[in-house]
C-alpha cells in the first residue's frame, strides 16, 4: 500500500508488516469479523454441499481470516474472495479486499482485471441463486428481475469499494507528494539560508578588509609625517625654536586632518543618532594620534579638541588635493617632483579617491623605507584611463643621526592592489634597476 510520510516516520513501531499497532488491531478486528461471517455462511454451504458442518465452519474461519494479510498481499485476499463467492460467503472480505487493492500502487490493468473478475463472479453467482429462488417459488416477480438483481448486486458489492479505494489511494499519493515537496522546499530553504549566511560572512569579511584598508590609508600617511616632524622637532627644539614651532604647527595640522578623515570613515559605521556610538568614535579618534605622536602630546591634544568640534567633511579625497598631498611630504623634508600630463578632468568619486590613495600610500612607503630619497610623482590623464606612478631614488647615505624607524604592517601594497583591481585597473610595483622603488597603476576612466 501507499504509505504517507507520517507512516514512514513511525515505521517499525508495529508487529510484522504493520507500521503501527493501531493498524494491526484494526486489521485483526476486520479479520475476526470476516471469519465470523464466513463461518456463519459456511454452515448452510456445508448443508447444501452435503459435507459435515464442522468442515464448512472451519473452511469459513480459514477463508475469512485471510483478511488479516490485506495490507501485505491484497491480491491474495481478492482472489480468495472470488474463490469463495460460489459458496455465498466472504462478502466483507471481498469489499475490504477490493478497497485495499484499489489503494495500492499497482498497475491499473491489474486492479481492473481483478475487479472485473470479482464483478462477473458475483454477477454469475447472484444470477444463478436468484433464478433458483424464483424456480422454487420464493419470488413471484417477472423474468426481468433476475438480470436486474444480478447486475445491481454485483455493482453494489464491487463499484463502491473500488471507487472509494481509488480515491483514497490518489489522495494518499497526493498528500505524500505534497509532503515530499514540502520537505524538498524545506531543504532548499535551509540550503538558501546556509548560502545567505555564507554570503553574509563573506560580506562581513570584505567589509572588515575594506575598513582595515581605509584605516591603513588614513592613518599611515598622516601619522608617518607626524613621526617625521616629531623627530625633526626633537632635533631642532633647542637649536632653532622658530623651526620647532613651525614643525609643531605642522604636526597639529596633520593630526587634525587624520582625525577628520577618521571621523568621516567611522561615520559609515554609525547607526543614526546613537549618542553612545558617537562618543565611542570620538574616543577612538582622540586616542589614535597621541599613541604615535608621543613627543608632541600638547599639540596633538589641541588638534583633537579642535577636530572634535569640526563637522564632517567631504565624502573623500580627490585628485584636486594631490598637490597639497605632495606639499605635505615636501614640508616633511622629502624632495618631491610632481608632473601632470594631459588635460585634467573630473572622474568618478571612487576613481579619484583610489588614485589619491595610491599616491598617498606610495609616498608613505617612501617615508617609511627610503627617508630623504628624491621622489617623482607622475599623473597622466589619458582618453580612456588615468595613470599614476610614484618612483623614488635610492635613499642617501646618512652617517649621522640614525633614521626614523616607522612601523610597517606590510599591507600597503596589498591594499593598493586590491583598490586598483576592484576598478578593473592594473597595478605594478617593484624595485628599480638603480636601487629605488616604483609603484605604477592604471585605472579605466569609466570604471
Amino acid at each position: 500500500m501507499t504509505t504517507t510520510g507520517e507512516e514512514h516516520a513511525t515505521a517499525l513501531t508495529g508487529p510484522w508488516w504493520w507500521t503501527r499497532w493501531r493498524s494491526a488491531l484494526f486489521d485483526g478486528s476486520l479479520a475476526l469479523a470476516s471469519a465470523a461471517e464466513c463461518a456463519a455462511e459456511g454452515v448452510p454451504f456445508a448443508r447444501d454441499a452435503g459435507i459435515p458442518l464442522t468442515a464448512g465452519l472451519v473452511f469459513g474461519l480459514l477463508a475469512g481470516s485471510v483478511l488479516l494479510i490485506r495490507r501485505r498481499w491484497p491480491i491474495a485476499v481478492v482472489l480468495v474472495a472470488i474463490a469463495v463467492t460460489p459458496a455465498q460467503m466472504g462478502f466483507l472480505m471481498g469489499i475490504v479486499g477490493l478497497y485495499t487493492l484499489a489503494t495500492c500502487e499497482l498497475p491499473r490493468r491489474v486492479i481492473g482485471a481483478l475487479a472485473g473478475m470479482s464483478l462477473f463472479g458475483t454477477m454469475i453467482v447472484t444470477f444463478v441463486r436468484v433464478r433458483q429462488d424464483m424456480a422454487r417459488g420464493d419470488f413471484t416477480l417477472g423474468d426481468w428481475f433476475v438480470p436486474f438483481a444480478a447486475v445491481t448486486t454485483s455493482l453494489g458489492l464491487t463499484a463502491p469499494p473500488l471507487l472509494l479505494g481509488l480515491y483514497v489511494g490518489a489522495r494518499r499519493r497526493l498528500m505524500e507528494s505534497l509532503r515530499e515537496r514540502a520537505d524538498s522546499l524545506e531543504r532548499e530553504l535551509q540550503l538558501l539560508a546556509e548560502r545567505a549566511e555564507e554570503r553574509a560572512e563573506w560580506a562581513r569579511s570584505e567589509e572588515r578588509t575594506r575598513i582595515a584598508r581605509e584605516m591603513h590609508d588614513v592613518v599611515a600617511h598622516r601619522v608617518s609625517l607626524m613621526v617625521v616632524h616629531a623627530a625633526a622637532l626633537q632635533a631642532v627644539a633647542r637649536k632653532d625654536p622658530e623651526k620647532a614651532v613651525k614643525n609643531a604647527a605642522l604636526v597639529g595640522d596633520m593630526g587634525r586632518q587624520a582625525l577628520t578623515e577618521l571621523r568621516e570613515m567611522l561615520g559609515v559605521l554609525r547607526s543614526g543618532g546613537e549618542e553612545q556610538g558617537r562618543e565611542r568614535r570620538e574616543r577612538v579618534a582622540a586616542a589614535s594620534v597621541p599613541l604615535v605622536a608621543v613627543g608632541v602630546a600638547a599639540a596633538a591634544a589641541a588638534a583633537a579638541s579642535r577636530a572634535a568640534d569640526e563637522p564632517g567633511g567631504a565624502e573623500g579625497p580627490s585628485l584636486a588635493e594631490l598637490a597639497e598631498l605632495v606639499g605635505q611630504s615636501a614640508a616633511a623634508g622629502m624632495v618631491v617632483d610632481l608632473t601632470v600630463q594631459g588635460e585634467a578632468r573630473e572622474y568618478g568619486a571612487e576613481i579619484e579617491q583610489t588614485a589619491y590613495r595610491v599616491v598617498q600610500e606610495a609616498l608613505t612607503n617612501v617615508h617609511k623605507h627610503a627617508g630623504g630619497a628624491k621622489t617623482y610623482v607622475r599623473l597622466a590623464h589619458r582618453s580612456a584611463e588615468i595613470a599614476m606612478q610614484v618612483e623614488n631614488e635610492p635613499p642617501p647615505e646618512q652617517a649621522s643621526a640614525p633614521p626614523v624607524r616607522l612601523p610597517s604592517g606590510g599591507n600597503g601594497l596589498l591594499g593598493m592592489r586590491e583598490r586598483v583591481h576592484a576598478l578593473g585597473g592594473v597595478f605594478v610595483s617593484g624595485p628599480t634597476d638603480t636601487g629605488g622603488f616604483r609603484v605604477s597603476a592604471v585605472i579605466p576612466a569609466t570604471a
